[in-house]
């Protein structure tokens, strides 16, 4: 295999495979040469350009770099109470960093060239940080669109009843009042976050209704949520909201979200709700399952519950049309642990085809992260982001845990 590092800008660079996978129309080619000039997708071919550097990829399959809408870089591991409190309250800011650096290696490794990072955790703006070092080329990893700290009212997000002459670090930025709200939501954009991000309802806990879904307490009023969303969007920036109850998700979808979190518990008007208004779902099915059995002994049986409301709540989701974003929560679960292309296989045991779970995390999220046309996508005039596998992922989409070529704008970071 040749090495295209060094070849210069002008380079053309031609990757050669076997196969390659249209994400749009779903077809699998023969064999395919797609051609790329410094960071950019320049044709695909059938033949190899003469003066073009050949990376050989044998009987891969070619597509795009994948998008995880959904990730904690600065989390690792958040299963139990003493999971968070360590990361928030123990661990050197320093530490946590450096952790999260490896992180978004693991990330691109995994064959992620692009993610929305939804919230430092009680790191403050560090993901603004590791955003602008990754595009600057300080660090390898995917492209990053940041949130900082999430957003929730008082008394509603860890760390919560200790002594309360005690002060301790939060998880989040705690704000109350629409005013405040509206302020807060300029100083987060003045430090340079991509995204605004809320939690919608008290916690994942809550009771089960009699029909099976999820009830909790809502975190803010309608003014403030309101308040919040229209100060984002007045300034080019969208909102998501962490939604795990009938409440939490109603609230967002009536301040006009661009897209709820988890959604465990989404009933089928709602779901009808979503589509129409286009409202994306980025469900993190992986991350419930992964959970569920501890945070049922340290917090309640819904946690168990939870797990069947919300494939319940995704099928009503697939039933209305709603766009789904993939996105896995990464942090939630070690990073070291797990492969997040896991979470493909959950979509698809919950009801998705293969190929759409493969445009889950490519043409869909891509537009949800306004990079449509641009990532997600093998077309000219791309990003050149690249990913091969060695099966056809819409036969086995675990094929997907198994990358081994990534390319990133056009700079190889993995190969066979």
């Amino acid at each position: 295999m040749t090495d295209p590092a060094g070849a210069g800008a002008e380079q053309l660079v031609a990757l050669v495979a076997h196969r390659l996978l249209d994400v749009s129309s779903g077809a699998l080619s023969d064999r395919a040469v797609l051609v790329v000039k410094g960071d950019k997708i320049v044709s695909v071919e059938a033949v190899v350009p003469e003066e073009a550097v050949v990376v050989d990829l044998g009987d891969r399959v070619l597509l795009p770099g994948l998008i995880d809408a959904h990730t904690h870089v600065f989390l690792q591991s958040n299963v139990s109470h003493a999971d968070f409190r360590y990361q928030v309250m123990e661990e050197y800011p320093s530490h946590r960093v450096a952790r999260a650096v490896r992180s978004l290696g693991i990330a691109l490794d995994h064959g992620f060239t692009t993610i929305r990072d939804l919230e430092t955790e009680g790191a403050g703006y560090d993901d603004v940080g590791l955003r602008d070092a990754v595009s600057e080329g300080v660090l390898p990893g995917p492209r990053m669109q940041v949130a900082g700290p999430a957003l929730s009212p008082t008394g509603t997000y860890p760390v919560l009843h200790f002594r309360p002459d005690w002060r301790f670090p939060s998880g989040v930025q705690v704000v109350d009042g629409a005013d405040a709200c509206r302020r807060t939501v300029r100083e987060q954009i003045s430090y340079g976050v991509d995204w605004i991000k809320v939690y919608a309802n008290a916690g994942a806990g809550g009771t089960l209704t009699e029909d099976g879904y999820i009830e909790s307490a809502p975190n803010w009023t309608a003014e403030e949520l309101a308040a919040i969303v229209s100060e984002a969007h007045a300034r080019g920036k969208g909102v998501s909201a962490h939604a795990t109850s009938d409440t939490g998700v109603a609230m967002a979808l009536a301040a006009g979200v661009d897209s709820i979190e988890h959604g465990y518990s989404i009933r089928p008007e709602v779901a009808r709700t979503m589509a129409e208004r286009g409202v994306y779902l980025c469900p993190t099915l992986m991350p419930t399952d992964h959970v569920a059995e501890h945070r049922a002994h340290e917090r309640g049986p819904i946690w168990r519950q939870a797990v069947d409301v919300q494939a319940r709540s995704f099928t009503n989701c697939l039933e209305a049309g709603v766009k789904i974003a993939f996105g896995t929560d990464a942090g939630c679960f070690d990073w070291m642990g797990r492969n997040q292309a896991e979470e493909f296989a959950y979509q698809v045991r919950g009801g998705m085809s293969p190929i759409d779970a493969i445009r889950s995390a490519t043409t869909v999220a891509a537009e949800l992260l306004g990079l449509g046309g641009v990532a997600g996508t093998l077309k000219p005039g791309a990003i050149a982001d690249v990913i091969a596998v060695s099966g056809d992922p819409r036969a086995d989409v675990t094929e997907l845990s198994r990358v081994d070529f990534v390319m990133r704008a056009g700079s190889v970071v993995k190969q066979p």
